[in-house]
């Protein structure tokens, strides 16, 4: 638990300070497309340098189908739950709770992954920490911008700024505990259904709030940097 609740906390004080940050000066989409691109890279990494090799590792064909397209369909069930509260908070006024319910849902899902990501193995869920964390601190600008728009006070924004980061460290240690305890098809399971979730995360998530900006071949290149730099650390460890 301990564990868990160490390594959340790096996560949610990147979302806490990019937002307090965010709060005196709104970096612009094109920086947070930067960001967005450079933590998508990091998330696939992870997926393809950690997760695939235990999976491929574990021989368990049929768990692993089925793990995976668990983790596909609850992702696709989540998005078309959360897509209504989105397209309801842009056309909204004052504090956006539709939006606010989607990022919550965003960071539960980002929770558990963690989790998910320490049930695997130290190294796996140290990596993951570090991509969740920078995804978080675009999060974090990118809420803050949108509650800034909207005429509500700093005070406000922050107090909403560490009910999610507190949502995030809950999800990560309680539903993280219980995963600690699995190994041999059960642990394969988990691991097909977290490597569907992030690549969901990286495809239908990331890129796309990345793209809300006319793409450039050194926004481009962040992304593969971000995977370059997680594919140096595993080879020099």
């Amino acid at each position: 638990m301990w564990k868990l609740a160490g390594y959340s906390s790096i996560p949610i004080a990147a979302l806490i300070v990019s937002g307090f940050l965010a709060t005196m000066h709104t970096p612009g989409p094109v920086t947070r497309s930067a960001i967005l691109h450079f933590a998508a890279g990091l998330v696939l990494a992870v997926v393809a340098v950690e997760f695939l090799p235990d999976l491929l590792h574990q021989h368990s064909a049929w768990v692993t189908a089925l793990g995976f397209s668990l983790g596909t369909v609850a992702m696709l069930l989540i998005r078309a739950a959360a897509e209504p509260s989105e397209i309801a908070a842009e056309q909204g006024a004052g504090i956006p709770r539709a939006l606010l319910f989607a990022t919550g849902v965003d960071l539960i899902i980002d929770g558990l992954m963690l989790g998910i990501g320490f049930a695997a193995g130290q190294k796996e869920g140290i990596l993951l920490t570090v991509a969740l964390a920078i995804e978080l601190a675009a999060l974090g600008i990118a809420t803050v911008a949108t509650l800034t728009t909207r005429q509500i006070s700093r005070g406000k924004i922050l107090l909403i700024i560490a009910g999610l980061a507190l949502l995030f460290g809950v999800s990560a240690v309680a539903g993280g505990l219980p995963l600690q305890r699995l190994s041999g098809h059960a642990m394969a399971g988990v691991l097909a259904f977290g490597s569907a979730a992030l690549l969901f995360l990286v495809t239908e998530e990331l890129l796309i709030e990345a793209h809300e900006v006319p793409e450039s071949p050194w926004l481009t290149a962040t992304f593969f940097l971000g995977f370059l730099v997680l594919l140096l650390l595993e080879l020099l460890n």
